[in-house]
């Protein structure tokens, strides 16, 4: 197959236990993964011997009974990151936090500092929250409707942004002989008032290296969609197969030039749940280890998870999927629910049917390391994705994947041998955001 002049960019995803419900039985599974730091150590270290561009951590910030094990149960995703910077040199870390329960000033100054920690390897994937339980968790009366939590997204992340611009590059003097420390007019007050914000500042942690932590998003629907072309670097997605994968690249491509922005600097990086075997029968075996694991009983909670918690175990599974019921719980996770909907629609499935895809998601990477390599080709040469975020299916398939998938995309040209420099813009090719207030000032000089 012929060399692409376009990279392969792979982030892998830290799941502790698994995604799934039921993922933790497999033989081989640890029980305590998700609370783990040798665990997460082992796979951020394998991650980046071979070559990831970056780790990435889910959340959310609202459990109950019927959650999966790993969100039952895990590490937050900043100090889980900030750990793992002390025992990786070159990996992106991309946490999950969000701004519906958080406040722009301490989210700032968190980031800020695990970018210095790792030395400018920050990333932030920024999302709104979906579960309306999260609302009682931060003493807060209801959730926000989707679209309103779309319009706090954008004014707070300019928020965000414009902290992190606090310090120009060269604020700090340290001069020891004359005294001086800081040079206050390079230091600067934000003065936000806004729809829903009111932030002073300045942010007390100056920029890293890379000016700015990396921006995610992990949106599908229509306000999703447009948030990440203004906004993103890199967008996590999900499509079942690659005529809608090519459908949904385009779509956001086109959106991120209407904003006046360079297609090519935003990623679209769809999951992808990975079982490599020596033989095609060995890696389909590997998917039906992990399938043959999981009861109905957690398949309809996995179905819930998308619609708002929804308890699809009061209906007969054996029976049509409950449109009208499932369609009020969706809207707060339009994307995944509206997704859902679609594909039990056009293939008339039952309840069961639909809980059990939705539980044991097959995906289209199962196979020879040949097969995936081929596969991963054909999605960035078909304009389907970028890259992927991985999810590790059973316990040792990243380091086959590392060691029997990476060498064939580095031997056709797809993915890097190396890292070429030492932030996470330097790994995705991103240029460092000029500093607000020292364009202004240059600006203003040439004028």
């Amino acid at each position: 197959m012929p060399n692409s002049s376009r990279q392969l960019k792979l982030g892998f995803i830290l799941h502790g236990v698994g995604p799934g419900w039921d993922d933790w039985r497999h033989p081989d599974a640890q029980v305590d993964a998700s609370t783990s730091l040798k665990f997460y150590t082992q796979q951020a270290q394998t991650a980046e011997r071979g070559k990831f561009d970056y780790l990435f951590v889910a959340d959310s910030v609202s459990i109950n009974a019927r959650s999966s094990p790993h969100y039952l149960n895990r590490f937050e995703p900043l100090t889980i990151l900030s750990a793992l910077a002390a025992v990786t040199d070159h990996i992106g870390l991309v946490a999950t936090v969000t701004v519906s329960y958080t406040e722009p000033y301490n989210i700032a100054r968190q980031f800020a500092s695990l970018d210095h920690i790792s030395g400018g390897r920050a990333g932030w994937n920024v999302v709104t929250s979906w579960l309306e339980g999260s609302a009682a968790n931060f003493g807060k009366a209801e959730h926000l409707a989707h679209d309103t939590r779309y319009r706090l997204a954008g004014e707070y992340l300019d928020v965000v942004k414009g902290l992190w611009d606090s310090w120009e590059d060269d604020a700090l003097v340290r001069d020891k002989a004359s005294g001086q420390f800081l040079d206050p007019d390079k230091l600067h007050e934000l003065n936000h008032k806004g729809e829903f914000l009111l932030v002073k500042g300045p942010l007390n942690i100056s920029r890293s290296r890379q000016g700015q932590p990396v921006i995610f998003q992990a949106g599908s629907s229509e306000d999703g969609r447009n948030f990440a072309a203004k906004h993103s670097d890199a967008i996590f997605t999900h499509q079942d197969d690659l005529t809608e994968a090519q459908a949904f690249y385009a779509d956001v491509k086109a959106r991120v030039a209407g904003f006046g922005r360079n297609p090519d600097e935003v990623f679209i990086l769809p999951g992808a749940r990975v079982f490599v075997g020596t033989t095609a029968e060995e890696a389909e075996a590997r998917y039906h280890e992990l399938a043959n694991l999981v009861s109905l009983e957690n398949a309809l909670r996995a179905l819930g998870r998308s619609f708002n918690d929804h308890n699809f175990s009061v209906y007969d599974p054996d029976g049509p999927f409950p449109y009208e019921v499932a369609a009020e719980g969706a809207k707060s996770n339009q994307s995944a629910s509206g997704r859902i909907i679609a594909i039990a629609k056009a293939e008339n499935l039952t309840l069961r049917e639909v809980a059990l895809r939705v539980a044991t998601p097959r995906g289209h990477f199962v196979g020879t390391p040949e097969t995936i390599a081929d596969r991963f080709q054909q999605w960035l040469e078909g304009r389907g994705a970028d890259g992927f975020n991985l999810f590790e299916s059973v316990p040792g398939q990243l380091e086959l994947f590392v060691d029997q998938v990476v060498p064939i995309l580095q031997a056709r040209g797809l993915y890097k041998t190396d890292y070429p420099g030492t932030t996470f813009r330097d790994t995705l090719g991103l240029a460092v955001p000029e500093n607000r207030y020292t364009a202004a000032r240059k600006a203003s000089s040439a004028a």
